[in-house]
């Protein structure tokens, strides 16, 4: 609170008003500031940068149709194959890049031991994306 003014008498009260003029004063102070930092932090270099022009290459891995016949038959993309060879052909197919997937056909009445055995021979090869293939409209 600031008290009385400059007159000579003696009735001194208190004044109840806030002083502005300070906070006027570092209001205009802050304000000079902004106006003459402000454009100096839009100051940019301008650059002519390469555009770049390019397509996604989407590589989809091939996929195998491996077939098991009731019998015990094997075919590899419609191919008669024996198991033998089927071990080799996984293996080679693992090693590429992307591994194609493995789509297994297989015949209703195949035991499932057939189709246990294909499946873990090509796990033990390294192939990974091993899929089954039915056939929705011959159920009965």
């Amino acid at each position: 609170m600031a008290f009385g003014g400059f007159d000579s008498g003696g009735d001194q009260k208190p004044m109840a008003e806030i002083n502005m003029v300070p906070l006027i004063d570092v209001m205009l102070v802050l304000l000079v500031i902004f106006i003459i930092t402000a454009p100096l932090l839009t100051h940019s270099v301008k650059i002519d940068l390469p555009k770049a022009s390019s397509n996604p290459n989407i590589t989809k891995p091939e996929h195998v149709q491996l077939g098991i016949r009731q019998d015990g038959r094997l075919f590899w993309n419609g191919e008669l194959t024996e198991k033998a060879d089927l071990r080799k052909r996984m293996t080679q197919s693992a090693a590429l890049n992307p591994q194609p997937e493995i789509h297994i056909r297989a015949d209703r009445l195949v035991p499932y031991e057939n189709v246990a055995q294909v499946m873990s021979m090509a796990s033990k090869a390294g192939l990974n994306r091993i899929g089954f293939v039915t056939d929705p409209s011959a159920v009965e």
